[in-house]
């Protein structure tokens, strides 16, 4: 199961980057910058494309659009929700 911690996801399946395995990821509040180039309601509606595009900007380890796309489908859910909660106002949270 995903456990998410602040603004840090535990992935169910770690991503092999070399010898390396990445297990968690700490996602970073997207300044309008980090967004350039997509659509804020495809964000909202977790699309994919717009995930891919968007999480290597905005990720640490910072992750290659690759690596997105081969994450398992949990792991790519409980990061949509992250980006998700940062478009909500504070006020709303």
């Amino acid at each position: 199961m995903n456990t998410i911690t602040g603004h840090t996801v535990t992935l169910e399946t770690p991503l092999k980057r070399g010898e390396q395995f990445i297990d968690s990821i700490t996602l970073i509040k997207p300044t309008a910058g980090a967004l350039r180039g997509v659509s804020l309601a495809a964000l909202a509606g977790s699309e994919v494309d717009a995930l891919i595009k968007v999480l290597p900007r905005i990720t640490s380890p910072s992750l290659t659009e690759q690596e997105i796309a081969t994450l398992d489908l949990p792991d790519l859910i409980a990061l949509a929700g992250e980006v998700v909660g940062f478009l909500s106002p504070t006020s709303a949270q």
